[in-house]
Protein backbone atom coordinates (compact mmCIF):
# COMPACT_ATOMS: atom_id res chain seq x y z
CA UNK A 1 0.00 0.00 0.00
CA UNK A 2 1.16 3.20 -0.87
CA UNK A 3 -0.27 6.37 0.49
CA UNK A 4 0.25 10.37 -0.94
CA UNK A 5 -0.77 13.24 1.45
CA UNK A 6 -1.61 16.47 -0.48
CA UNK A 7 -3.52 20.04 0.52
CA UNK A 8 -1.45 21.63 2.86
CA UNK A 9 -0.63 25.28 3.07
CA UNK A 10 -0.92 28.67 4.59
CA UNK A 11 -4.01 29.60 6.12
CA UNK A 12 -5.24 32.26 8.45
CA UNK A 13 -6.56 31.13 12.00
CA UNK A 14 -10.57 30.74 11.72
CA UNK A 15 -10.05 29.32 7.75
CA UNK A 16 -10.80 26.08 6.46
CA UNK A 17 -8.74 23.45 4.61
CA UNK A 18 -9.13 20.54 2.98
CA UNK A 19 -6.15 17.29 2.81
CA UNK A 20 -6.33 14.53 0.95
CA UNK A 21 -4.62 11.38 1.06
CA UNK A 22 -4.43 9.01 -2.14
CA UNK A 23 -3.62 5.28 -1.33
CA UNK A 24 -2.76 2.85 -4.26
CA UNK A 25 -1.50 -0.75 -4.26
CA UNK A 26 -3.91 -3.25 -2.66
CA UNK A 27 -6.40 -0.76 -0.90
CA UNK A 28 -8.73 -3.69 -0.74
CA UNK A 29 -6.39 -5.32 2.20
CA UNK A 30 -6.53 -1.68 4.27
CA UNK A 31 -8.89 -2.24 7.46
CA UNK A 32 -8.66 1.48 8.92
CA UNK A 33 -7.26 4.87 8.36
CA UNK A 34 -6.11 7.90 10.17
CA UNK A 35 -4.92 11.27 10.06
CA UNK A 36 -1.70 11.93 12.50
CA UNK A 37 -0.40 14.76 12.85
CA UNK A 38 3.28 16.76 14.07
CA UNK A 39 4.23 19.99 15.13
CA UNK A 40 7.54 20.93 15.71
CA UNK A 41 9.06 19.64 18.72
CA UNK A 42 6.38 17.24 19.38
CA UNK A 43 5.58 13.34 18.99
CA UNK A 44 3.09 12.45 16.43
CA UNK A 45 -0.29 12.63 17.59
CA UNK A 46 -3.97 11.20 16.52
CA UNK A 47 -5.76 13.07 14.82
CA UNK A 48 -8.86 11.08 13.47
CA UNK A 49 -9.62 7.50 11.99
CA UNK A 50 -11.84 6.13 10.25
CA UNK A 51 -12.83 2.54 9.59
CA UNK A 52 -14.09 0.48 6.29
CA UNK A 53 -17.61 0.77 7.56
CA UNK A 54 -17.19 4.81 8.18
CA UNK A 55 -17.24 4.46 11.72
CA UNK A 56 -14.89 7.62 12.71
CA UNK A 57 -12.80 8.73 16.10
CA UNK A 58 -11.60 12.17 16.82
CA UNK A 59 -9.15 13.27 19.21
CA UNK A 60 -11.01 15.93 21.69
CA UNK A 61 -9.20 18.87 20.25
CA UNK A 62 -10.01 18.13 16.75
CA UNK A 63 -13.72 16.99 17.83
CA UNK A 64 -16.58 19.29 16.11
CA UNK A 65 -13.81 21.30 14.14
CA UNK A 66 -12.46 18.10 11.78
CA UNK A 67 -14.17 16.10 9.61
CA UNK A 68 -12.38 12.37 8.37
CA UNK A 69 -13.97 10.79 5.39
CA UNK A 70 -13.28 8.38 2.36
CA UNK A 71 -14.37 7.89 -1.02
CA UNK A 72 -16.96 5.00 -2.68
CA UNK A 73 -13.92 3.45 -3.80
CA UNK A 74 -12.26 3.68 -0.50
CA UNK A 75 -8.96 4.78 -1.80
CA UNK A 76 -8.91 8.13 -0.90
CA UNK A 77 -9.28 9.77 2.83
CA UNK A 78 -9.61 13.16 3.34
CA UNK A 79 -9.60 15.99 6.61
CA UNK A 80 -11.74 18.35 6.71
CA UNK A 81 -10.93 20.83 8.81
CA UNK A 82 -12.75 24.14 9.98
CA UNK A 83 -12.08 26.85 12.40
CA UNK A 84 -8.47 26.32 12.32
CA UNK A 85 -6.29 27.65 15.00
CA UNK A 86 -2.36 28.74 15.40
CA UNK A 87 -2.32 25.12 17.34
CA UNK A 88 -3.35 23.27 14.31
CA UNK A 89 0.03 24.00 12.49
CA UNK A 90 1.64 20.94 12.02
CA UNK A 91 2.91 18.34 9.15
CA UNK A 92 -0.20 15.95 8.72
CA UNK A 93 0.74 12.49 8.08
CA UNK A 94 -2.06 9.95 6.59
CA UNK A 95 -1.92 6.04 7.92
CA UNK A 96 -3.26 2.60 6.59
CA UNK A 97 -3.58 -0.54 8.71
CA UNK A 98 -3.54 -3.51 6.65
CA UNK A 99 -5.25 -6.75 8.62
CA UNK A 100 -3.97 -9.95 7.83
CA UNK A 101 -6.10 -12.47 9.20
CA UNK A 102 -5.41 -16.04 8.80
CA UNK A 103 -6.16 -19.51 10.97
CA UNK A 104 -2.90 -18.98 13.50
CA UNK A 105 -3.03 -15.23 13.98
CA UNK A 106 -3.91 -11.66 12.88
CA UNK A 107 -1.53 -9.26 12.40
CA UNK A 108 -1.55 -5.78 11.44
CA UNK A 109 0.66 -3.32 9.51
CA UNK A 110 1.34 -0.09 9.27
CA UNK A 111 1.63 2.44 6.27
CA UNK A 112 2.52 5.83 6.13
CA UNK A 113 2.26 8.89 3.48
CA UNK A 114 4.83 11.34 3.19
CA UNK A 115 3.04 14.00 5.29
CA UNK A 116 2.19 17.61 4.09
CA UNK A 117 2.64 21.04 5.89
CA UNK A 118 -0.46 22.89 7.44
CA UNK A 119 0.62 26.35 8.99
CA UNK A 120 -2.17 28.39 10.79
CA UNK A 121 -1.70 31.95 10.64
CA UNK A 122 -2.92 34.19 13.44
Amino acid sequence: VQLQAFGGGLVQAGGSLRLACAASGRVVDIDRMAWYRQAPGKQRELVATITNSGATNYADSMQGRFTISRNGAQNTMFLQMNNLRPEDTAVYYCNAIVKVVTIESTQEFDYWGQGTQLTVSS
